[in-house]
Formats: structure tokens, sequence, C-alpha cells
């Protein structure tokens, strides 16, 4: 198992972009969070099989109709046995 600490830059507050990640992180059984930082950026931490990871990578980089997603910073490390997946 693996974990992504991720760095959405864009707009991506105000528009949906957390309860987005999260049903998607959902539906691909991967655990963590979402968070809006104060510098207008949002951080996703995930848990999972690798291969559900880098769809979910997919899915953050396309963003949702009302966002626009201009950059990712992806670290990649082991998993730390996070369960569930939150909004903060």
């Amino acid at each position: 198992m693996k974990r992504i600490v991720v760095l959405v830059t864009g707009e991506v507050q105000g528009v949906g972009y957390r309860a987005y990640a999260r049903k998607r992180a959902m539906e691909l059984g991967l655990c963590g969070y979402a968070e809006n930082l104060s510098d207008g950026r949002v951080e996703v931490v995930a848990e999972g099989s690798k291969e559900n990871l880098e769809q979910f990578l997919e899915f953050l980089r396309k963003g949702l109709r009302l966002s626009r997603v201009t950059g990712l910073d992806v670290q990649w490390s082991e998993a730390t046995g996070l369960k569930g997946f939150s909004i903060r």
C-alpha cells in the first residue's frame, strides 16, 4: 500500500473540489482526507494501491467543471494506515 500527498493548485476552493475528491476516493477504496489550505491550494492525502492512486491522480488533475486545476505537486511514500476519507 502506498500514500500520496498532493498539493492542488488553481481555482480549487469554493467549487466543491474537496467533495469531488472524497467521492472519487471512496469509489476507488482509498483512505485519507482533503483540506483547504490558507494559500488557496487544496491538500489531498490518500492511501491505497498504487494503481488506484494513479487513477485518483488523473481524476484530481482533470478537476470538475467549476474548478481549474493548474498544477499538482505529488509526493509518494508508504501508507500509514489511514481509515475512511474525510473533508477537513
